[in-house]
């Protein structure tokens, strides 16, 4: 019908990035959410952060699932109980980090991908990051190209489309996006190793508290008492 708008799957971690990349999705396409567990160390508290984003956002149509294969394979401190997570360090994004998950993000494409098609969705959202970030080699903006050209010959028609809405900017100007959009930051989990309160020292949670400074906002979740920005990065 005219005047529909076309439909969209957007990834949705539960963190700061998605939930303002799933936000962009509910405003501009009737948005399906996508949320993988896979055995993280905080994958409960994630879990629970994507219902309650897509409840905030009225996306109704949401599909969560698990993929085994990185708890199975280990080699990442956030699926690998052998492997600690580490305080963020002063180079952040300077070296891949142990927190890396080995070719993540093209198995939540694969899987967005295939459901898009079934859905009948023109494009797949996902918040990757490359300013401001750790580092993955899986948020450059030459992955994304690269993987555009695999969906455009291995499915069907052929038009879906990967859209990294995010990709270039600083993480303070995603925060500034998102309280533009009203994205439910309150509701959002960054952190790596806990799901009470965020530790404030690993990587995740420095890039985020210091995003949160650098854009004049206050953080909605609650920290590990004393933590700063500052006393993250001593």
């Amino acid at each position: 019908m005219s005047g529909e708008k076309p439909r969209s799957v957007v990834l949705l971690s539960g963190g700061m990035d998605s939930c303002v990349c799933a936000a962009l999705a509910a405003r501009d396409s009737d948005a399906a959410a996508l949320h993988i567990s896979y055995g993280q160390r905080t994958e409960e508290r994630e879990r629970l952060s994507f219902e309650r984003i897509c409840d905030r956002l009225g996306i109704k149509r949401r599909l969560a699932i698990r993929n085994e294969i990185f708890s199975a394979i280990g080699g990442s401190a956030l699926t690998d109980s052998g492997i600690d997570v580490p305080e963020a360090g002063d180079h952040i994004g300077a070296g891949i980090p142990v927190t890396y998950v080995p070719f993540r993000n093209a198995h939540f494409l694969a899987a967005a991908v295939s459901w898009a098609e079934v859905l009948e969705a023109e494009k797949i959202y996902i918040g990757a990051v490359e300013q401001d970030s750790s580092g993955y080699p899986d948020c450059r903006p030459a992955y994304y190209r690269a993987f555009n050209a695999v969906v455009k010959e291995g499915t069907r028609e052929g038009k879906i489309e990967v859209v990294t809405p995010l990709i270039s900017l600083r993480k303070a100007e995603i925060i500034k996006l998102g309280l533009e959009l009203g994205a439910p930051f309150d509701l959002t989990w960054s952190c790596y190793s806990r799901e009470d309160k965020a530790c404030g020292v690993c990587e995740s949670c420095v890039l985020r508290l210091c995003a949160f400074v650098e854009a004049g906002a206050e953080d909605p979740i609650p920290y590990v008492q004393g933590r700063s920005p500052r006393m993250a990065r001593a």
